[in-house]
């Protein structure tokens, strides 16, 4: 494949395709299948994407809003569907972290790494 955005859309094909991929989707499928189940999993996304947000803004986080994020993690955990599904969460986040990598190798190798320079 000469083009880069040729081998992108492959790429994407792959992870569609994926086994991390097929859980994920199975999960968030069954997250989304029990009313009170996708609203505390909602609430906590909208929770987690404020705070992502504040953070990018260099705006500082109360100590109210960590203390609701953490009561908010706790009770989510003990949710198992939710439990499990951000569990297959953090599996295609690796996944997704190790093609980065890959991706990246090129910089790497033309640069160098921080550390070697």
């Amino acid at each position: 494949m000469s083009n880069v955005y040729d081998a992108a859309y492959e790429m994407e094909k792959a992870i569609r395709a994926s086994n991390e991929y097929a859980d994920l989707q199975r999960l968030y499928e069954i997250v989304n299948s029990d009313e009170a189940t996708k609203g505390m999993f909602e609430n906590f996304r909208n929770l987690q994407m404020s705070l992502q947000q504040k953070q990018m803004m260099g705006q500082e986080i109360a100590p109210e809003e960590v203390e609701q994020a953490q009561k908010t993690v706790q009770l989510v955990q003990q949710n198992p569907t939710i439990s499990k599904l951000m569990e297959a969460e953090q599996r295609m986040s690796m996944v997704i972290a190790d093609l980065n990598k890959i991706i990246m190798k090129p910089l790497e190798d033309l640069y160098g790494l921080p550390e070697q320079q």
